[in-house]
């Protein structure tokens, strides 16, 4: 069969060709990395973040990448630049061989023109300087750490089997920047020196993204805190008789109005932190660490100190979303009260309906009775006018004629309202 007959995917060779893209840069040891990992300045289309790219590269003369790019690397001068564009956060990575400075000297980042940092519209999350140089004796490299790293803090592991070994501190020192090194065996390819650089930028990177969560979770504690204690008030007053549920039920759902802004502000947070967090862990895990001279290692470091801070994110996206279930749970329970109570007074209001009309209707009975009696008076006085001349001649009296007519007339009468009423309103 011929393939080229085949119609391809509109996105199958742009998806095809984002697997390996953002490839691991190459490193030998020693070298030296200056690292830096912007806020987005424009989120929607990145326009801003590839403009500040753009001037860097114009500064060294370097060429452009493509229009719609979200990565780049490229040579600047005696340095390496590795950019890369994220959802949040733009990466800038400069590189370049050699030792002419002494370990984690700020300087390195004299690379970036001044005016040019000044310009980025975005905030920095993190920066670091990486020191890759070849493996040390274990008393050099004690000396070492005991040199640039915070001891209290400092992880120190060998990772990929032995062949290399990484330290830090994530701690900012006094020029705003974090220090991680990495000791490089004399067989270990310069590609595995780059993977192993980049997983520490990505570790670093991730946790200060994920760590803004924490930030969030603690901005929202004390909103969390009053809307609990409002619902604790709403529910505790539902067990006394005198609560009007219908202001209850309004009260619940200004809570669950704010409980729902309080998730659309937030949600995205946390739920990005969640992500960020599940990278750093395996980020950790992809490098095989394995502890160094009773050091404690990346992933100890992490359980210690970046742990405790994501299950603080955790518990407080749940404790956001029990608070929503419980209140519409209360809430369920009030509209059914309130069903209760208005199907209670309906039912009041149909018996007070019932009463009125039986008392309506005796009414109408005794009217009827009233009305039997006075159609029946001017009916035997009409008859009177009308029989009263031949009666006489017939030597009647008046008084006898209506004591006989008064009986007819008053069962016609009767007769007659009956009639009418069964025909026009039922008969009750």
């Amino acid at each position: 069969m011929n393939s080229s007959r085949l119609s391809d995917h509109p996105d199958r060779y742009a998806l095809a060709h984002e697997i390996h893209a953002r490839p691991f840069p190459a490193l030998e040891a020693p070298a030296r990395v200056a690292y830096l990992a912007m806020e987005r300045a424009e989120r929607d289309s990145g326009q801003g973040d590839r403009a500040a790219l753009l001037r860097l590269l114009d500064h060294f003369g370097a060429a452009h990448p493509q229009p719609e790019a979200t990565h780049y690397s490229g040579q600047l001068g005696r340095y390496v630049l590795k950019w890369e564009l994220h959802t949040e956060f733009v990466t800038y990575t400069l590189w370049h061989s050699g030792t002419d400075r002494h370990p984690f000297d700020p300087a390195e980042f004299d690379a970036f023109p001044e005016g040019w940092l000044a310009g980025l519209s975005g905030r920095r999350m993190t920066s670091a300087l990486i020191d890759i140089r070849d493996m040390a004796t274990p008393g050099a490299l004690a000396e070492y750490l005991e040199a640039h790293f915070i001891a209290e803090s400092v992880a120190c592991s060998v990772v990929l089997e032995d062949q290399l070994t990484i330290a830090g501190d994530f701690r900012i020192d006094s020029a705003g920047h974090l220090r991680f090194a990495i000791f490089a065996g004399e067989a270990v390819g310069e590609r595995r020196i780059g993977r192993v650089m980049q997983r520490l930028c990505e570790i670093e990177t991730y946790k200060s993204m994920a760590m803004l969560g924490l930030a969030g979770s603690r901005s929202l504690g004390p909103d969390l805190n009053r809307i609990e204690a409002r619902l604790n008030a709403i529910t505790g007053s539902l067990e006394e008789a005198e609560t009007a549920s219908e202001a209850a039920l309004g009260a619940l759902l200004a809570l669950s109005t704010e409980l729902e802004a309080l998730g659309a502000r937030f949600s995205y947070r946390l739920a990005a932190t969640r992500a960020y967090a599940a990278i750093v862990t395996q980020r950790i895990e992809i490098l095989r660490e394995r502890p160094l001279g009773g050091r404690q290692t990346f992933a100890e470091f992490m359980l210690r100190r970046f742990d405790p801070a994501m299950r603080t994110v955790k518990a407080t996206d749940q404790r956001l979303q029990a608070l929503s279930e419980r209140v519409w749970r209360v809430a369920a329970l009030l509209r059914t009260r309130v069903d209760i109570e208005r199907s209670a007074q309906s039912q009041a209001l149909l018996e007070s309906m019932d009463r009125r009309a039986d008392l309506q209707l005796r009414l109408q009975h005794t009217v009827e009775g009233l009305s039997v009696v006075a159609i029946s008076y001017y009916a035997v006085n009409l008859a009177l006018y009308v029989l009263g001349p031949g009666a006489a001649a017939l030597g009647v009296g008046k008084g006898v004629l209506a004591a006989v007519l008064a009986p007819v007339v008053l069962i016609l009468a009767w007769v007659l309202i009956r009639r009418l009423r069964a025909r026009f309103g039922g008969d009750h």
